[in-house]
């Protein structure tokens, strides 16, 4: 049976697209490789998120044994992103050490001020050069330098270097990278900041809030499976924000339901209002004058 020549031709275009998305993502990992290759040994910070996990694995086809994972796990790291890092490792073999950085020893981060990250990467990159004398690595990527992120400062301060930057990857070329390679369930892991950006600024990170704010966000991801959520900790109260599509289907008794297990979870009753979600919505920055 002959082919209709419209579909030939859609057919034909869609392995154009293919091709050239090859193309690019093979250009993308030979400067990824260059990289790779002018720091041996090297030494990259895992944190669990889409960008860290995808330049391991990459950095471990090429690298091999020359570059050791490490994974600071803590109260503010969700539980399964921990469990993605140590299941990655095994099915991957790659060398990764669990590490403590020490945040929650220093009052500068737990008081919790507007650049809260520069003192949790403080200490994290001050752990791993404790550990390894080897090149620092992060998954930032050139999206990130578009925000303001304290934590960069201290990336510098630490002489840590940015693979994904110096290759000129945004978020868009990490994903794409991970399909690449197979890696479908990093490629569309929704993005997900560390659990203390979720308290709002000035209010104090204690570790049972931190539980507390992972174990609802799992709930509700169980529950209404949403593209995206929050659990946010503000001076009113909880505020659960979701993508509109989600929040658009959530009825009147299921807020009531989900309410009084959230109250559960932070231990007692307080206000929880559901919202449509707003990036950095419980982060306060201090304004320039």
């Amino acid at each position: 049976m002959a082919t209709k020549p419209g579909l030939s031709c859609v057919a034909t275009q869609r392995k154009k697209r293919w091709r050239k998305a090859m193309s690019t993502t093979e250009a993308l990992l030979a400067r990824l490789n260059a990289v790779f290759d002018s720091a041996r040994p090297a030494a990259l910070a895992v944190s669990g998120g889409v960008d860290s996990m995808t330049l391991a694995f990459v950095s471990h086809l090429r690298l091999g044994a020359g570059v050791t994972m490490f994974h600071a796990a803590s109260a503010a790291v969700p539980v399964s992103a921990t469990e993605r890092v140590r299941d990655y490792a095994a099915r991957h073999g790659w060398d990764l050490r669990i590490i403590d950085a020490g945040e929650f020893a220093d009052e500068r981060y737990l008081a919790n001020p507007s650049n809260r990250c520069f003192f949790c990467k403080s200490n994290l990159y001050g752990a791993l050069s404790s550990l390894s004398q080897a090149q620092l690595f992060s998954g930032t990527n050139t999206d990130d330098l578009c925000d303001w992120r304290p934590g960069l400062k201290a990336a510098d301060a630490n002489s840590v270097r940015h693979p994904f930057v110096e290759a000129g990857m945004s978020k868009a070329d990490v994903r794409a990278l991970a399909a690449a390679h197979g890696l479908t369930n990093l490629a569309e892991l929704p993005s997900a900041p560390c659990l203390s950006s979720r308290v709002e600024t000035s209010l104090r990170i204690e570790p049972q809030t931190l539980r507390a704010i992972d174990q609802v966000e799992t709930l509700l991801r169980g529950e209404l499976s949403p593209e995206t959520v929050r659990c946010r900790v503000r001076r009113a109260g909880i505020v659960v924000e979701l993508d509109q599509p989600t929040l658009s289907c959530l009825s009147e008794d299921s807020r009531a339901r989900l309410s009084h297990q959230i109250c559960a979870a932070f231990g007692g009753p307080r206000p929880v209002h559901f919202q449509a979600y707003v990036r950095g919505s419980a982060f306060l920055r201090e304004q320039s004058a």
